[in-house]
């Protein structure tokens, strides 16, 4: 018997709730995150380090607000720098641990309402390789 999970569209829909964007224990930006951001923003790269990022262990991310929502994401439940947003938040909720602990992905839906859950781990897998796959592709680029 087929699956009737096949794709990411059959196990997430976004809601544009904001709530990933909400702590979680930070946001990592790569190089060309900051470099794509401080484009966008119109800042010097160099200085974008200091201004909108700590650090996790050796690891930038992105400032939270007073809020505790990413520095980037406005009263509004908007995220401001979408088109240029880090790869971390571009993977969200295909992300690389799924694919060896998919029982994650349950806990993870009890923060996110766009996730659907019990979905079958092999089917999960599955989607979450295929997705991971095309954005690694789409990143390098």
């Amino acid at each position: 018997m087929d699956s009737e999970f096949k794709t990411c569209d059959d196990i997430f829909e976004c809601q544009l709730c904001g709530d990933c964007c909400n702590g979680f224990g930070g946001t990592y930006v790569t190089r060309q995150d900051i470099i794509n951001i401080s484009i966008y923003i119109n800042f010097d790269p160099k200085k974008f380090i200091g201004r909108y990022c700590d650090t996790s262990g050796s690891r930038y991310v992105l400032t939270l607000g007073k809020d505790g929502c990413c520095i980037f994401f406005d009263k509004n439940k908007h995220c401001t720098i979408h088109p240029v947003k880090p790869y971390m938040c571009k993977a969200w909720p295909f992300i690389q641990t799924i694919i060896k602990y998919p029982e994650n992905w349950d806990a993870m839906a009890n923060s996110c309402p766009g996730m659907k859950k019990d979905i079958p781990y092999k089917d999960l897998q599955k989607i979450v390789a295929m997705e991971k796959e095309g954005l690694d592709k789409s990143s390098r680029t």
